[in-house]
């Protein structure tokens, strides 16, 4: 029985790391005609600090024809509700 329940714990020690979410906010631009944008995306957890979000989420832009010029803020699943509206079309889209 103690077998189980340690086996049962662990199970969850590990698997809890696995569901942790982390987000970004940035800013971007685009230019002829400059465009500025405010946006939330997903980044890996391995990330989840504001200088190694940069790096995962500059490419990701540069794809769709953004550079981003900062990365604000990296947050968990609870500041995802207060950025929706001002993010608009830009919250997880990259």
């Amino acid at each position: 029985m103690k077998r189980l329940i340690l086996s049962l714990a662990l199970a969850l020690a590990i698997a809890a790391p696995a569901s942790a979410e982390c987000y970004a906010d940035y800013k971007a631009k685009r230019d002829e005609p400059l465009q500025l944008r405010y946006g939330v995306a997903q980044v890996s957890d391995g990330n989840c600090s504001p200088s190694a979000a940069e790096g995962e989420l500059a490419p990701r832009l540069a794809a769709g024809g953004w550079t981003l010029l900062q990365v604000l803020s990296t947050f968990g699943p609870e500041g995802l509700e207060e950025r929706k509206a001002s993010a608009d079309d830009h919250f997880l889209r990259y």
